[in-house]
């Protein structure tokens, strides 16, 4: 199709959004300037973003760390939710005996666990990448073994009369009908991941934006705290595209149904 024809589409798509969004900050901006609110109580989202536009270099020095620590996390999280699925697959009485304290781990209050897990590990990437690791990979194993389940027994059986090994099925039938559940649970993880880094960086760090809201906070710099959240925020909202796009790469057939960024 034309990308003349795609525009109109695309901008109504992105419309209701950028008018809900414009609509709140209209709205706290106003608010703030009626109210007359000192910037250390809440300042107002022109003072958040001339204040992120003139601490940009800081920013950004302290959002590689951050963006490192997730990916390298985000990374390690799907190797293991992907080998626990297939663990749990082919031995599914491993399922009763793994899934309690994988449900477990989900209820671990991260603001508890992290200075644990620093002390133990360290203050070096260690235990960012565990603590990125233990709050994403859930989601990813209970979407894949969903998946997995969600093979149509007909295909398997009629690779099962070609002869085909336990492997071969799970290979050519059970993965790849797991594909739209692995993305499900990726675009859900996603979110959670720079959220885990910055807590890691709460509990210890030398660089990092959760040692920049950190500070900010102990300064009474309420606007740049926010301003740091707004990276953040948008770190996330780039890592989620990326999942959106490699979804379409691996699936070009498939699209999500109010989901996807068409």
């Amino acid at each position: 199709m034309p990308r003349s024809f795609r525009l109109p589409g695309l901008a109504a798509r992105f419309l209701p959004a950028i008018l809900s969004v414009g609509a709140v900050l209209a709205a706290w901006e106003s608010y703030v300037r009626i109210a007359g609110l000192p910037p250390a109580t809440l300042p107002a989202p022109s003072r958040v973003l001339a204040q992120a536009f003139a601490e940009r270099a800081a920013l950004l020095a302290n959002s590689w760390p951050t963006l490192q620590a997730t990916l390298a996390g985000f990374a390690a999280s799907l190797l293991i939710a992907f080998v626990f699925s297939v663990l749990i697959d082919f031995v599914p009485r491993l399922r009763s005996a793994l899934m309690p304290a994988f449900v477990i781990s989900q209820t671990l209050p991260l603001v508890a666990i992290a200075p644990l897990i620093v002390l133990w590990f360290g203050f070096g990437l260690l235990p960012k990448i565990l603590l990125v690791a233990l709050v994403t990979f859930f989601p990813m194993l209970v979407a894949l073994t969903r998946g997995y389940a969600a093979t149509e027994p007909e295909i398997e059986e009629l690779l099962t009369t070609m002869g085909a090994s336990r492997w071969k099925r799970f290979r050519a039938a059970r993965l790849p009908s797991s594909l739209p559940y692995f993305f499900a649970g990726l675009r859900i993880s996603i979110t959670y991941a720079v959220v885990g880094a910055i807590f890691a960086e709460y509990a210890g760090a030398a660089r990092g934006l959760g040692i920049y809201i950190l500070n900010a906070k102990n300064n009474f710099r309420a606007d740049l705290v926010l301003a740091a959240v707004l990276v953040s925020a948008l770190l996330t909202l780039l890592l989620f595209s990326l999942a959106v796009l490699a979804e379409r790469l691996a699936m070009p057939w498939h699209r999500a149904n109010g989901d996807d960024l068409e």
